[in-house]
């Protein structure tokens, strides 16, 4: 399934800072401590020059990774449009049949967090929630089984 390109403010600007710090200040630090592993002589059983190059391929594929995505994604702003119906960044309470209540905020996939209520705007629950309003019913297939809910609460960060 092709991930969608849409991305909060807040998002982007969390993958701009890991690639700021993966260039400016990580691979840096790793080139250097390579640099003196390799001026200590035979490369083939020095842990540390093995290890450091092992790194600085991981820091180049993950930056190369984050450029290509970053001119990709489209950052989205809410709109006054949206107020009162869910769209994309959007932070949706729920409540279950027995009451419980769960708060989602519907976020891009390279955002998705579980431990902090970030669902994927491809996500199923996300899919189900697109473009309904307060006191709407949201019926939801998940791997764990088919779930009813109620949408309580809808609000946009501004």
């Amino acid at each position: 399934m092709k991930r969608s390109n849409y991305i909060t403010r807040d998002g982007w600007e969390k993958l701009e800072r890991e690639l700021r710090f993966l260039w400016k200040e990580e691979r840096p630090r790793v080139t250097q401590a390579v640099s003196e592993a390799a001026a200590l002589g035979d490369r083939s059983e020095n842990a540390e020059y093995i290890y450091g190059k092992k790194r600085l391929r991981e820091i180049d594929r993950r930056v190369r990774f984050l450029s290509k995505r970053l001119e990709q994604l489209t950052v989205v702003y809410p709109s006054k449009e949206q107020e009162g119906k869910v769209f994309f960044g959007a932070q949706v309470t729920l409540e279950d049949d027995s009451g419980d209540e769960f708060t989602y905020h519907i976020v891009g996939p390279d955002e998705f967090d579980p431990k902090e209520n970030k669902i994927s705007i491809d996500s199923p629950m996300s899919r189900a929630l697109i473009g309904k309003q307060v006191d709407d019913e949201v019926d939801v297939h998940t791997p764990t089984g088919h779930k009813h809910y109620f949408v309580s609460q809808i609000c946009y960060k501004k």
